[in-house]
């Protein structure tokens, strides 16, 4: 979701001065907002009216338990929680009866406070942990007395007398502290006061966990010193942890139903006889087994292909009641539209499978490191392809139309080399209306305005959460296909086109990856898209220290580091990979989740075998974002699955270090940024733009950049050797990237090198920022084809944006999540690239708008066919040399050490080229060649580069470069006499020296 930024990911830039401050949390419903959570509510916004520049607000709030924080200028870019802290916690707030609330938020610190009456203690806080079945966790004095309160009808009340109602059980500290294996899965909490409960009390806990629960700490005196919730992932983890089927499974046609929801009350199954809205329901009971949490219903045959909700009785916490919860199951293998409903299907159904499914073919992949990735959006492929049948446009079906611009497009990329095609997510998703009819257009003819109008994006985000573009990473339900992509999204009809979409892509000889989105959910606690807090209130999620759900992934964050949440992830990995056949996962934002859940992924995926499960689990690729932020930053939730802790599992992360040398500077830049820093391909330093000078500091930053790209060339290995920029002997680790080491893998096919992704603005775009103003078009393109070379034929997997290779723009958007076709257009007739399309959505660009509209205007940055065409070729050309040769393959971190290695080193190098020579003189890897070197000329200007080892020798311009379709690189030579290489400006060139070359 994030490709972004290093370590750790910049915030958007502090607002002194904001437009508007909304007051945006779990309270928004009651103030007239359609909903929680909004940042665009105009129903809960402060004011400024005081000439303070401080920000208020007052509102009438029934009693209840709250949580809020607040959303700048309408958007969740820039937002602020507990203590002023950007993206921080959400703010609980306990009302005991209906209050008038004040909330003030200055934004000089960033802070917001409530007038709300402070009192000891406050239930609707969960700032204790009960671990396990005798375990709590609690900072309070270690002389307070411990009292665990509950009640069953959630009666429990707070007075300054301390907690009242229900009953009481008391607890003992134990100056142990947490045990070994309670500190490692809970490393934040390890140093807490523990307090244990009477073993003779244990046999109440499963009942007690049902209702309301609280602890009290009191002194000496009995006067109360805290009082508070409990946090109680960690005790269902330990009494409750289930391992079998759950949602739906068959017996002979016979349909059961499994739901874990431990702290539920009862559950009743609601089942529809059809997915129409006004069909009543038949309510059954289900029936709870003790020892699991599991709750079940065993249907007839008759049951097949009905709909059904679950109606959860269930204590929640944030809500202070019990609630009856109707809710879909987070097990769904079926939906209705709009997962209204979730449908009762076999997914072994014949009629549910394309013809030649069961002996479906997979593509040849002999290693990971053979793979080639294009990333793509379902609805981009075709929604304005006119040679797709108008009906199939933007669904998965369209992968199925072999004849298609974009199927033809993609083959030929598979001949070249290309082997996985990964879609953006293709699970069901919150965001999107799925009946065709009722998504929105935008008004009018969008082409009539000017390229630089506002007029176009101000249409688009009128309808931008009514049309049918999204990219999808709101995960509804992780296991059923989005129904916005099927041709029906009732019934079944989303299981079989998904398949016949997996059978035509590996029909067309291409892989297929799947973009999981395990991390975070679209809502929780009461919000009608809540699916797994409305069964488990404060389970799925992970937690701050008040209680409340963490959000620093955008969203609702999940917790893999709960037994049951990750069992749904696994269990949703496995039903993809052989219900579905998915060829590989890439993890959103995998640095939220936990090193050892990953592995466990990893593992139970490889485990699959053709006899048993269908399809042979050790061809599943895994990769994801490895970014190290949020509350899970450094291994603070236990060892996350990030970059650095990825190194040495055969797990892929996103190489930022390679993407940020070739692009110039971050993924968050201001509008004077975005400009300044340039890039290896772009003119840092050889070809500097309107406010950069050619200066020694730039000089600098280019070799560092150069480095960067050495390592990034080798794999990113972390241990390979070579000779820096000051001629120093380092490994990739020691070269540094913003204060981290730019290499940190073990073995190559852990780096997925990537110079754009679906995230932050496309290559041609960057380019367009930070090229010189004058570079002709035709320069542009060999910009781009640089970046493509460079990823194309480094050690690695190379990962590129759909459209890449057709210099694909969106106006300069750097967010297109909800961009509408408009701006995420992709057009395989080649004649558009998308650029000019007015200025993008305002929400995430304003702030470029001034550098922006002078840039889309300019009619000479608009490429024609021809330059489109020439971009085209150029990365098939480059993809045939990588697949020509396993010495652009190598497979190990040994391997790369052995055979590859880097000239135009040191101080005294040729800024702006880099030299890659691939050594195999004994024919150990590729007996058809002994030498094979590249040069990457970025310079405007050509080069020549003598190595007097090669004199005379015999290499040759690579064949395929010889007959290149670009006149300007069949122009590199070699000379014998002096070893000299002479390589055109911006132009990768390739040379070989055959196995019998060598005198």
């Amino acid at each position: 979701m994030l490709l972004a930024g290093a370590e750790n990911p910049a915030l958007a830039a502090h607002t002194a001065d904001p437009d508007t401050v909304t007051l945006v949390g779990s309270l928004q419903s009651e103030l007239g907002c359609p909903g929680d959570w909004q940042a665009e509510c105009v129903a809960s916004t402060l004011s400024s009216d005081a000439g303070d520049g401080v920000w208020r607000g007052s509102f009438d709030l029934p009693a209840g338990n709250w949580e809020y924080k607040v959303a700048i200028d309408g958007d969740w870019g820039e937002n602020y929680g507990a203590e002023g802290e950007p993206d921080g916690s959400n703010i609980a707030l306990n009302l005991a009866e209906p209050t008038t609330v004040t909330f003030v938020y200055d934004p000089a610190t960033h802070e917001i406070t409530s007038d709300a009456l402070a009192s000891v203690g406050n239930l609707g806080l969960a700032r204790a942990y009960w671990l396990a079945e005798d375990t709590i966790a609690w900072d309070v004095p270690a002389d307070a007395t411990v009292t665990l309160h509950h009640d069953a009808d959630a009666n429990l009340t707070l007075g300054e007398d301390g907690v009242g109602g229900g009953q009481a059980l008391s607890l003992t500290r134990d100056p142990a502290g947490l045990d070994a294996d309670l500190a490692t899965r809970f490393p934040h909490l390890a140093a807490l006061p523990v307090f244990r409960l009477d073993p003779a009390a244990l046999p109440r806990v499963p009942s007690l966990l049902k209702g309301q629960i609280a602890l009290s700490a009191t002194d000496g005196d009995g006067n109360l010193l805290d009082a508070t919730a409990l946090q109680i992932p960690g005790v269902l983890d330990d009494l409750f942890t289930f391992d079998g089927e759950l949602g739906v499974s068959y017996d002979d046609g016979i349909p059961t139903l499994r739901l874990w929801a431990p702290t539920a009350r009862s559950v009743t199954l609601q089942l529809f006889t059809d997915a129409d809205p006004a069909t009543t329901a038949t309510a059954l009971p289900m029936t709870l087994d003790p020892a699991t949490g599991v709750w079940s219903i065993t249907g007839d045959a008759t049951w097949d292909r009905q709909y059904y909700l679950y109606e959860v009785e269930v204590f929640t916490r944030t809500t202070g009641r019990v609630e009856h919860n109707r809710v879909t199951d987070p097990y769904s293998h079926g939906l209705a539209a709009d997962s209204t409903r979730s449908q009762i299907v076999n997914l072994d159904d014949a009629d549910l499978k394309p013809d030649g499914w069961e002996t479906l073919a997979k593509p040849d992949l002999a290693a990971p490191d053979d793979i080639v990735i294009d990333e793509l959006h379902v609805r981009d492929f075709s929604i304005g392809d006119p040679t797709v049948a108008e009906p199939l446009r933007g669904t998965f079906r369209a992968f199925t139309e072999s004849g298609s611009a974009g199927m033809k497009h993609l083959q030929a990329l598979n001949e070249a080399g290309l082997t996985h095609i990964h879609l953006l997510p293709t699970n069901d998703c919150a965001s999107v209306p799925e009946r065709r009819a009722q998504q929105q257009l935008p008004e009018g003819d969008l082409a009539q305005f000017p390229a630089d109008s506002e007029v176009q994006q101000e249409r688009v985000a009128a309808v931008a959460d009514r049309d049918g573009f999204n990219w999808c990473y709101d995960p509804f339900h992780y296991t059923v296909p989005e129904g916005g992509y099927a041709t029906d999204p009732d019934d079944v009809t989303r299981i079989r086109e998904f398949r016949e979409m997996v059978k035509a892509l590996n029909d067309a000889n291409l892989n297929l990856v799947m973009d999981v989105v395990y991390n975070h959910t679209p809502a929780a606690g009461q919000a009608q898209k809540s699916v797994l807090d409305r069964i488990v209130p404060g389970y799925y999620h992970r937690l701050n220290a008040d209680g409340a759900v963490e959000t620093s992934s955008c969203c609702s964050n999940t917790a893999s580091e709960h037994a049951m949440m990750e069992k749904l992830m696994v269990d949703s990995l496995v039903t993809w990979a052989k219900e579905y056949k998915v060829d590989g996962f890439r993890f959103d934002l995998m640095g939220h989740h936990m090193k050892e859940h990953l592995l466990r992924a990893r593992d139970t995926l490889h485990a699959l075998t053709p006899g048993a499960d269908g399809v042979d689990g050790e061809r599943i690729y895994l990769y994801g974002e490895g970014w190290n932020f949020g509350e899970v930053a450094d291994n603070a939730r236990g060892v996350n699955a990030t970059q650095l802790n990825m190194a040495g599992t055969g797990i892929g992360t996103f190489n930022d270090r390679i993407r940020d040398a070739i692009r110039g500077g971050g993924a968050f830049e201001d509008a004077a940024g975005i400009v300044e820093h340039q890039g290896f391909i772009n003119g840092l330093f050889y070809d500097p733009n309107e406010v950069n000078s050619g200066s020694p500091d730039e000089r600098d930053a280019l070799l560092l950049a150069a480095d960067q790209l050495r390592v990034g060339l080798a794999g990113n290995l972390a241990d390979y050797p070579f000779v820096d920029r000051n001629g120093d002997r380092v490994t990739g680790s020691e070269v540094d990237y913003n204060g981290s080491p730019s290499g940190y893998t073990a073995d190559p096919q852990e780096a997925i090198n990537y110079a754009a992704a679906h995230d932050n603005e496309t290559l041609f775009d960057i380019n367009q920022f930070k090229a010189p103003r004058a570079t002709s078009m035709a320069d542009r393109v060999r910009m781009q084809n640089m970046g493509n070379s460079l990823i194309a034929l480094g050690q690695g997997i190379p990962f590129f944006h759909a459209g890449q290779d057709l210099l694909r723009s969106k106006s300069l958007d750097r967010n297109s999540y909800n961009s509408g076709d408009w701006f995420n257009v992709l057009d395989f007739s080649y004649r558009d690239n998308g650029w000019g399309r007015g200025l993008p959505p305002e929400e995430d660009n304003a702030d470029k708008w001034a550098v922006m509209a002078p840039l889309l205007a300019d009619p000479a940055l608009k490429p024609q066919r021809r330059s489109i065409l020439a971009a085209a070729r150029h990365l098939r050309e480059v993809l045939r040399i990588r697949k020509s040769s396993p010495l652009f393959r190598l497979p190990t971190a040994a391997a790369i050490e052995e055979h590859l290695s880097f000239l135009n080193t040191g101080p005294s190098q040729t800024p702006g080229l880099i030299v890659m020579r691939l050594s195999d003189p004994e024919g150990a890897v590729d007996p058809t060649v002994q030498e094979q070197v590249v040069l990457f000329n970025a310079n405007d200007q050509a080069v020549e580069f003598d190595v007097a080892e090669f004199r005379g020798q015999r290499f040759r311009l690579h064949p395929i470069l010889a007959g290149s379709a670009d006149p300007q690189v069949r122009e590199a030579t070699f000379t014998a006499a002096t070893g000299t290489f002479s390589v055109p400006g911006r132009t990768t060139a390739v040379f070989r020296l055959p196995a019998a070359g060598r005198r």
